[in-house]
């Protein structure tokens, strides 16, 4: 039996009280750290006085090492968008061919494995020798880190396929063409999905190391950039800025895996 009080709370009340109450709690854990050690960590509300000063003009420009943090965020997420989606292009069709022909997948599954596990930053160095500059390194880093999940899981959802439906497509003499379009796509797009969800968070969260190595216009060489400044207060800001914007792109790739599964995608 319910408790007379659970009964009196309205549905909406039961969804955002204990978001708000774990909000709260943080909040008070962090003021009295900061209030009572000496180490220069800002309270909650001197961070929001200056969260107020820092968004009053997101989009000023005082020279390339100077820029507000929506230019900032707008430069991480622009090469977030280019490495992405070059390691969409490269990685779902492999996915596909490994997948689909044992032959390809005994010769790639072991470069894969030796590569997979191996950090993205160490990448770095490698982009900026070839490369010879700072943004297409990280562009190249966001590439190598995003395409494992993408080749893993849709080679994973390749395999998964039942193989009844391999044998009817034998059976009718289907074209590879067909075989991919009208059995394997349907059957591997929830898990090429996946394989997006895990890419992207991936890359956001490699972004913001490469920008501290490499600097130039971003949101994490804006945190390196306000570390040297010992503004400690903007460091936080960044922390939420980059908190936020993250959960934004997860969420809309679960609105869009949904859209396309039309079936629960769960988190």
């Amino acid at each position: 039996m319910a408790h007379p009080l659970t009964i009196r709370v309205k549905p909406w009340l039961a969804l955002v009280l204990p978001p708000l109450a774990g909000f709260a709690l943080l909040l008070l854990i962090w003021s009295l750290v900061a209030m009572g050690n000496g180490n220069g960590l800002p309270t909650p509300l001197d961070t929001w006085k200056q969260a107020v000063t820092v968004f009053s003009d997101p989009f000023y420009s005082n020279g390339p090492n100077d820029q507000g943090v929506g230019w900032n965020v707008l430069s991480s997420l622009k090469r977030v968008a280019l490495g992405f989606g070059l390691a969409a292009l490269v990685g779902i069709p492999l996915g596909f061919i490994i997948g689909r022909f044992e032959l390809l997948s005994r010769m790639i599954n072991p470069i894969i494995s030796l590569l997979r596990p191996v950090s993205p930053l160490a990448w770095l160095p490698i982009g900026l020798l070839v490369f010879k500059g700072a943004n297409p390194a990280a562009i190249w880093t966001i590439f190598i880190c995003s395409i494992w999940p993408m080749v893993i899981n849709t080679a994973v959802g390749v395999q998964r396929v039942p193989q009844d439906y391999m044998n009817v497509a034998r059976v009718l003499n289907l074209s590879e063409w067909k075989i991919f379009t009208k059995i394997l796509f349907p059957a591997v797009l929830p898990y090429m999905l996946t394989g997006v969800r895990l890419a992207v968070g991936t890359a956001w969260l490699v972004i913001v190391a490469a920008e501290m190595l490499t600097g130039g216009v971003g949101i994490g060489f804006w945190v390196w950039d306000e570390w040297n400044n010992l503004n400690v207060r903007n460091i936080i800001i960044a922390i939420f800025v980059i908190g936020i914007v993250g959960l934004v792109l997860e969420h809309a790739l679960i609105r869009l895996a949904t859209a396309f599964t039309f079936e629960e995608v769960r988190t």
